[in-house]
């Protein structure tokens, strides 16, 4: 059975004084002595000076910033997402999310800042609303070709090998629920 987000972070700050010979305090320290605003800015120090893997070096500067998705709640985490311009797409994300818990009872919604994260033992998924119009559906399907409907992912997301943009609740069709049904099978 997968950790949760929580048990995995935990497990990573136990494992980071071996793996990196300082404690999550030791980094944190180095972090804010270097007086770097950004998350990205800190992640990327610590990986370039330090030689921490991303994971390390991303836990440290969520530590140091103490910025962690996972410190607030998750409804507001996701209100915030759907609040003011963005207010018109929040009934594309629950018809979004009505679609995929019928996939079973191990998906996971983990919202983040920006994104929902949608997993089961892995991230399959994620829910952006991307624009004042648009909520962008982030897929992973790899080895699947990109279609007009179903594009290659490119800068929107890493994470993610696909996106399908909607603008409409009705877009949640038949043919979107199969694909994110697919990566959710694959992700098992």
């Amino acid at each position: 059975m997968a950790k949760s987000p929580d048990d995995a972070t935990a497990t990573m700050i136990a494992n980071l004084k071996e793996k990196t010979g300082k404690s999550l305090e030791q980094w944190v320290k180095i972090a804010a002595a270097s007086k770097l605003p950004k998350h990205g800015e800190i992640v990327a120090m610590l990986k370039k000076d330090h030689g921490l893997t991303h994971g390390y070096a991303n836990l440290v500067a969520h530590s140091t910033l103490k910025s962690a998705a996972s410190d607030a709640e998750p409804d507001d985490l996701v209100a915030a997402q759907y609040g003011g311009a963005k207010a018109g797409l929040k009934p594309i994300y629950d018809a979004l999310v009505a679609a995929i818990v019928k996939f079973g009872k191990d998906v996971e919604f983990a919202p983040k800042k920006a994104y929902v994260s949608v997993r089961r033992a892995k991230q399959f998924a994620i829910l952006q609303p991307s624009t004042a119009n648009r909520l962008d559906v982030g897929i992973n399907l790899k080895g699947s070709a990109p279609t007009d409907r179903l594009e290659a992912s490119g800068s929107f997301n890493a994470m993610v090998s696909h996106r399908v943009r909607l603008s409409d609740p009705k877009e949640v069709d038949k043919q979107l629920t199969g694909w994110l049904k697919q990566a959710y099978d694959a992700a098992g």
